[in-house]
Order: structure tokens, then C-alpha cells, then sequence
């Protein structure tokens, strides 16, 4: 049985180009999310309790947009990534190779959160273009969260 053609007003060519950004929003948001939950395990100093729990709200919640993200992804009829290597191609975060103290790993999450916030704002040209209001919601819900969670944790460093 062969899949059933896709007929929601965005043309092919342009759900490809939506789905490859939100692909590589997908491997960002994937990235900071283990790099959190890393953190939230391997923090320690004077802060932990406070990075702790809040390293723990901010990789549950990106948990939930990771699912966000792929469905949308699939929505739009293109598989979504899902795989290490995927991600490591895909994502403009680095991976962390050490574990750095509690005031670098904030420094490093404000990078995470930032570049997020990039990428996502980077797919908004053709989103626009091709009317696809879902993805621009979808899209404005991530940049606010990444940019309200890079000020807490810039105001953590003040």
C-alpha cells in the first residue's frame, strides 16, 4: 500500500525545506536536552540544589518539545530524525566531552538555549512564506521558552 499524497495548501518542495529546519531545530533542542540532563546529574558546588531541580524542569521540558517538534515533523509527511548520529550532523550544539563546573555548565546552557533560538528563528522565512501558521506557532512557543531560559540562567551568573 502505497502512502497517500499530502494536500494541506503547503506544496511538497516547501514542506521539505520546513521539515529539513525543523529537523535541525529538532537536533538542537535533542542535543540540549541530554547536555541538561547531564548537567542535572553531574552538578555540584553550592548551587546544586538550585541547579539541580532547575536543570530538571528545563530538560522536562524540553523533553515534551522534542515530541512536539517530531510530530510536526511527521505532519508535514517527512520522517524526523531520531537517531545520535542524526542529531551530531544536524545540531550546532556541541557535545560536551568533560564536565565542567556549575558556572561554566550555566555558560554553556545559555549557549544551548541561544542556539535553539537561532535555529528556530532561522526557519521562520520559508514557514512565512509558505503560510504554514502551525510551524510559526510552534516555532514562537520555542523561542520564547529558549530565550525566557537563557535570561534565568544569565541572571544566575549577574
Amino acid at each position: 500500500m502505497s502512502e497517500m499524497s499530502i494536500d494541506i495548501g503547503i506544496d511538497e518542495a516547501d514542506r521539505t525545506v520546513i521539515t529539513d529546519g525543523l529537523s535541525r531545530v529538532l537536533a538542537d533542542t535533542y542535543t540540549l536536552y541530554l547536555k541538561t540532563h547531564n548537567y542535572h546529574w553531574n552538578v555540584t558546588g553550592p548551587m546544586f540544589q538550585t541547579l539541580h531541580l532547575m536543570f530538571e524542569t528545563q530538560y522536562n521540558e524540553l523533553a515534551l518539545a522534542v515530541d512536539q517538534i517530531a510530530e510536526r515533523i511527521r505532519s508535514l509527511g517527512a520522517p524526523a530524525p531520531g537517531t545520535y548520529k542524526a542529531y551530531s550532523s544536524l545540531s550546532s550544539i556541541p557535545e560536551e566531552d568533560t564536565i565542567p563546573d556549575a558556572e561554566a555548565m550555566i555558560r554553556n546552557l545559555v549557549a544551548g538555549q541561544e542556539a535553539v533560538a537561532r535555529t528556530a528563528r532561522s526557519v521562520f522565512p520559508i514557514v512565512e512564506g509558505a503560510h504554514d501558521e502551525v510551524t510559526a506557532d510552534l516555532l514562537t512557543q520555542r523561542l520564547q521558552v529558549h530565550e525566557k531560559t537563557a535570561w534565568m540562567l544569565r541572571s544566575l551568573l549577574a
